[in-house]
């Protein structure tokens, strides 16, 4: 199976047949990570569709694949590309990136000044989101929409972020400025995680301690030292 079966678009109205489908999905696929979601509803997910603010994805056999949806957050100066979900049957196919793509270059035409973020826990996304520009920053270069950080609440990890006044938590904060256009230095560390996807590991492991047990004066300086590792041999 490959890119190539699978057709990739700008959801329409019709496609609201298929949102049950896609919010059920979405539940299981969290409940499978052990993570949360920003939980919404089937009517919720078709509106989008009928707005044109998702991206669909169907198998050349007319069956569901994947979806995407965009959201706009303090007045429209950040965009988060949401609820990126593949079907388990057709994921390992490059699915996931191509919906992404898909949905980032919508988010550029529809909002071409504001930034575009996001918060993840998994290598794989975050590869995608370096290969298209995206960067690693703190919590507070985000949105501080009271709205979107609501969303957290369904999380599993939602008390840490509390606990630590949303400065810092397990996902990792990714963002594309397209006033800055740093995309160099964010296809460099989408390559070092390609290449180095242990040291990755490592990393969030140690973020996982710092988050949980911090220690003032060493934690902050030892995610940097790893960070600083993922760009350099």
């Amino acid at each position: 199976m490959d890119i190539n079966e699978f057709i990739v678009q700008v959801a329409i109205a019709e496609h609201h047949v298929f949102a049950e489908q896609i919010v059920t999905e979405m539940a299981e696929s969290a409940k499978a990570r052990g993570t949360g979601i920003a939980k919404r509803s089937p009517e919720y997910v078709a509106n989008k569709m009928k707005e044109g603010k998702a991206v669909i994805a169907f198998h050349k056999d007319g069956s569901w694949a994947g979806f995407c949806y965009i959201e706009t957050w303090s007045h429209g100066q950040f965009v988060a590309n949401s609820g990126l979900i593949v079907s388990p049957e057709y994921r390992k196919a490059g699915l996931a990136h191509a919906i992404k793509e898909h949905v980032f270059e919508l988010s550029r035409k529809l909002y071409p000044k504001a930034k575009i973020f996001g918060l993840t826990t998994g290598l794989a996304v975050m590869k995608i989101n370096s290969d298209l520009g995206y960067e690693p920053v703190t919590y507070s270069e985000l949105t501080q929409d009271e709205e979107f950080w609501k969303g957290c609440q369904s999380c599993v990890n939602f008390e840490i972020l509390k606990m630590k006044e949303r400065k810092n938590c397990m996902c990792t904060a990714m963002l594309y400025d397209p006033a800055t256009q740093k995309h160099d230095a964010a296809k460099k560390f989408a390559e070092e995680l390609q290449r180095k996807p242990k040291l990755y590991e490592r990393f969030m492991r140690i973020k996982q301690r710092l988050v949980v047990k911090p220690k003032p004066k060493t934690g902050l300086k030892s995610l940097l030292f790893l960070l600083t590792l993922l760009f350099h041999k």
